[in-house]
């Protein structure tokens, strides 16, 4: 197959299929090429009212969905907390999400081929993708395949740059979220409601927890919750984590190339979440492209993208493992969340996508000394006692 003067975008899930989108309605010549197409993985699915304010086609669609009303949040040390959600978030299948993704895709003009891509050679205005079944050549190539693709055009990522999950989808549904930390893991459990099935899953740094390990801790939350896992499917995936000193070696384009989505790095840190940044990262690569500016991508993404997940990065360690008022914080987070109406309307900010991490702590260390008193009032004298010994202790500059 010959399409010299076309743009090869390789992976079809929401980078992939985004980007293509955006380039066949310029006018561009694109080709999508992907082994698998619309597929599951182990991910809760959802899209925060930020991602469909920006994208309205994605709550507009006649595809199945599931609209969530509240989330519930359980600490390490058992503390509870549910709040209403006032935006909306949407849980999609990513099955159904990427195949509403991919026919836009071809609607607007993209060739979708259902191929595997197995090996990169030449280079730019001359690319040679050699798929199973033969021969692609392309001028450019847009690489939407993942986090861990074989095709090495930026550095792999260590260990430590990554987070492994585990999941299950299991029948039943509802219209709450639920996001459970266990003590000593860095990341947690979710239990994400979609139209017909729990996504059911559990991520962590894969330096730090083994995909068995993550595993084992989930089903033993599943069991206890009384969930058969007898006829459920297991799933894992590998997600991009990179920590603050890994974005400045992040490259994200080269002469005749260019990373988006998961390939990119583009991952909340601290959550795993990736739709909007695999969304708006093809978006803004599309856009280059059609301008023949390729060089203004990596601008583009340093400016908009780059601070929210360097943030993130940067907090990471102290959301999991760090103490506040005399307490972890995330045990603090879940018992302020129940006992203040000010906390909650934080979360719900952040939940949503309002409430960047670019200027949350300043935001949350406001929030949760003012609602100190209010949570005091709730929980009694021992609430009381605990949090004024560690406020104390604690620098709330």
């Amino acid at each position: 197959m010959v399409m010299s003067d076309s743009i090869a975008v390789v992976g079809g899930g929401p980078a992939g299929a985004m980007a293509a989108t955006q380039l066949a309605a310029a006018g561009r010549k694109v080709v999508l090429v992907d082994e698998k197409l619309a597929w599951e993985k182990p991910c809760g699915g959802g899209l925060t009212n930020k991602a469909l304010e920006r994208y309205p086609f994605l709550a507009e669609a006649g595809v199945e969905r599931n609209w969530v009303r509240g989330c519930e949040l359980v600490s390490p040390g058992g503390r509870r907390a549910w709040f209403e959600l006032d935006k909306q978030i949407a849980i999609f299948s990513r099955q159904v999400l990427n195949g509403l993704l991919l026919e836009r895709a071809r609607a607007a003009g993209a060739e979708i081929v259902r191929e595997r891509v197995v090996e990169i050679g030449g280079g730019s205005g001359a690319w040679q993708l050699r798929t199973r079944q033969g021969e692609l050549r392309t001028a450019y190539v847009v690489l939407a395949a993942g986090a861990r693709n074989p095709f090495h055009f930026s550095p792999a990522l260590a260990p430590a740059d990554l987070m492994a999950t585990a999941g299950y989808y299991i029948p039943g549904s509802g219209d709450s979220i639920h996001i459970s930390f266990p003590r000593g893991l860095e990341g947690y459990i979710w239990l994400f409601p979609r139209r017909d099935h729990f996504s059911a899953g559990i991520c962590g740094k894969m330096s730090a927890t083994p995909t068995r390990q993550l595993r084992r801790t989930l089903e033993e939350f599943l069991t206890q919750r009384g969930f058969d896992l007898g006829q459920a499917e297991f799933y894992s995936h590998v997600l991009p984590a990179p920590r603050a000193p890994t974005f400045s070696e992040l490259k994200l384009r080269g002469d005749g190339w260019g990373l988006i989505g998961d390939a990119a790095g583009l991952v909340d840190p601290i959550t795993g979440e990736g739709l909007y940044y695999a969304l708006r990262s093809a978006e803004l690569l599309a856009e280059a492209l059609v301008k023949a500016e390729p060089e203004r991508y990596s601008q583009a993404v340093r400016n908009e993208i780059f601070p929210e997940l360097q943030t993130a990065a940067r907090y990471a360690d102290r959301f999991y493992s760090g103490n506040f008022l005399g307490g972890a914080v995330l045990d603090r987070m879940v018992q302020f969340t129940a006992g203040s109406a000010r906390v909650r309307r934080l979360m719900c900010d952040v939940f949503s996508g309002t409430q960047g991490y670019v200027g949350l702590r300043r935001r949350a260390y406001r929030t949760f000394v003012s609602a100190l008193p209010e949570v005091v009032l709730s929980r009694g004298q021992t609430i009381h006692a605990e949090v004024t010994k560690g406020a104390r202790s604690t620098n709330l500059r």
